[in-house]
């Protein structure tokens, strides 16, 4: 049985930036990694990387099938540059192969070729998330339908997409295929479409999808899926639709399954994630866990700042915990991009705070009109009383990099006046964070 200082289990974001982090100090560390196509974790190889290269594929008007083979080109380029980051190392092994628990301080790896035993002193899990598979008959063994991995190995364009579930994993792909030309149906099983947002800021979504051709049936009851003369059939209550291909987007949740955790007296919560302290501390002293498999924020920043996190507690002086986070933003990468960081207008006014709101037309914006693009709109809520920006809603070009000037100033507790009368570049769309924050009355 092979000792090492530490196991990591999963070549993700934290898992392979931890991994370099202590082979620097002298570590001797395996990473264990069931699929040689996933080095280097979800964000490079089906997540962020490969989806936001066909984003701007779709916009910059690229081919399907350039845009395809672009995206595979981007995503092997940084898979291998993943794993050359690794394997140079003298400190790191790299082991191929499907990892379970024998106890809190053992795992057993089965390989192609065979099944070997590390021993370590201190284990990180860091396997991700995977699709969630709805209780749908003819779901798994109908052809045609593919989960979000599935969709982005297509090599010929769908003309009929259709897409269940309309939440953002949903709405990037309709984005997406309609943009390159496909014809796009979501399902939404739902009666509101995409509810974590202001009504206001989801009707303008749903309207720019439909401007796109996209069309969103909401309370819709898929029943069984089946096929017939290559296309797949969708049964509801109301008929059968037929389309060329169907993305099942229903969400993802953390791949624990295979793990074997209660070897290893690792806790679970009733969705299969690792329940952890704010030290990202399992139920099991020497294992951590981060990135998705806690079920937490499934996003890359967040798996990156779990390391930081884990690294304090190795390395450094052991305060940095997940109470540190502040107004964690996201970007829905359709196009145009809704970015949102804090809270919504509903949920400010269930706060009880005395609030004040702002809207500003895209329009409005020079760059926009430059970039001729005036779809969107940019919302912003305040605290009346102590002027702190509460929360952003930017449905505009840019706005995944101007949410981050915004989360700043949040987290510096500036006044909305800071961004108000900020000077700016002209002709950007951060500028228009000016006159967004003018939209109040001065107090």
């Amino acid at each position: 049985m092979e000792q090492y200082q530490a196991i990591i289990i999963g070549f993700g974001k934290a898992g392979k930036t931890l991994a370099a982090t202590l082979a620097k100090e002298g570590w001797k560390v395996a990473i264990v990694e069931q699929s040689s196509s996933m080095y280097g974790g979800t964000c490079i190889n089906i997540g962020c990387i490969p989806t936001k290269t066909l984003v701007h594929g779709a916009h910059q008007k690229h081919g399907f099938a350039a845009a395809m083979e672009r995206k595979s080109s981007v995503v092997e380029f940084l898979r291998e540059k993943n794993y050359v980051n690794l394997a140079q190392s003298e400190n790191v092994d790299i082991i191929d192969g499907r990892a379970e628990f024998i106890d809190n301080t053992s795992v057993r790896v089965y390989q192609d070729d065979g099944v070997i035993e590390l021993k370590g002193n201190k284990i990180f899990i860091n396997t991700g998330a995977q699709s969630v598979v709805p209780d749908i008959d003819g779901i798994t063994t109908t052809p045609g339908v593919y989960d979000s991995t599935g969709l982005l190995n297509l090599t010929t364009q769908p003309e009929h997409l259709g897409i269940l579930g309309g939440g953002y994993i949903g709405v990037e792909f309709a984005s997406i295929f309609a943009n390159f030309g496909s014809k796009v149906t979501i399902y939404e099983a739902a009666p509101l479409f995409l509810p974590r947002e202001d009504r206001d800021v989801a009707d303008a979504i749903a309207a720019l999808l439909r401007d796109d051709g996209v069309n969103i049936i909401l309370n819709a009851q898929v029943q069984a899926l089946s096929s017939r003369e290559g296309r797949v059939l969708i049964h509801t209550p109301e008929g059968v639709d037929d389309v060329d291909a169907l993305l099942v987007a229903s969400g993802r949740k953390p791949a624990t399954e295979q793990l074997q955790l209660q070897n290893a007296g690792v806790d679970v919560d009733s969705r299969g994630g690792i329940i952890v302290n704010k030290y990202l501390r399992t139920s099991a002293d020497n294992i951590w866990a981060m990135g998705d498999v806690t079920g937490g924020l499934q996003f890359t920043y967040i798996s990156l700042d779990d390391f930081r996190i884990v690294r304090d507690s190795l390395l450094g002086e052991g305060k940095r915990t997940t109470d540190d986070r502040q107004n964690v933003p996201y970007s829905v990468f359709m196009t145009p991009p809704l970015s949102r960081v804090g809270m919504t207008e509903e949920q400010a006014r269930a706060s009880g705070l005395n609030i004040k709101v702002a809207t500003l037309p895209v329009a409005a914006i020079p760059r926009a009109r430059v970039i001729d693009d005036t779809r969107g709109v940019l919302k912003a809520v305040v605290d009346a009383d102590s002027q702190r920006i509460l929360g952003v809603s930017l449905l505009c070009p840019d706005s995944h990099e101007m949410v981050n000037i915004v989360k700043t100033a949040m987290d510096a507790g500036l006044p909305y006046t800071a961004l108000r009368d900020q000077i700016f570049t002209h002709p950007t769309m951060s500028e228009s964070l000016n006159d967004l924050f003018a939209g109040f009355i001065c107090p």
